[in-house]
């Protein structure tokens, strides 16, 4: 497959994330923190709320990444700093921007942004990637 992107380009993708994401990413990790879960016991944290697990936006950034700028490629690294927390409901918008690509090795550092809906980062990081074209094999 060819490769689908350059350096400098952007994509974005907006999300919201729902109760229905953060049970199931519960389910499926094990995580059943009760900040993630439990509205009374969520009410008395600093938060005043339950917020998700800031991994559910690893996941997403990775969903992006493959609908945006996939080639049946694969994620060799991921940084992420959470910054603020994501609370059920909120809109999420995932920016991703291609910070450097080496097209004779197929890898490239993405920078990644995850936006809530009043315009306050959340998220950021930086994700190294390998496309699809370089790991079929040869012929």
């Amino acid at each position: 497959m060819a490769v689908h992107f350059k350096q400098g380009d952007r994509k974005s993708v907006t999300i919201q994330v729902t109760d229905q994401m953060v049970r199931q990413f519960a389910d499926m990790s094990g995580d059943h923190n009760p900040i993630h879960l439990d509205d009374n016991y969520a009410k008395t944290t600093r938060f005043g709320r339950r917020i998700a697990h800031g991994m559910i936006c690893g996941a997403l950034i990775s969903r992006t990444l493959s609908d945006t700028l996939g080639d049946g490629g694969i994620y060799l690294g991921q940084t992420l700093k959470f910054l603020h927390p994501i609370f059920i409901d909120d809109v999420i918008t995932i920016e991703l921007h291609v910070a450097n690509f080496r097209e004779e090795r197929g890898i490239g550092l993405i920078e990644t942004i995850v936006k809530k809906q009043n315009g306050e980062v959340a998220v950021k990081g930086e994700a190294t990637i390998m496309t699809g074209d370089v790991i079929q094999k040869k012929k």
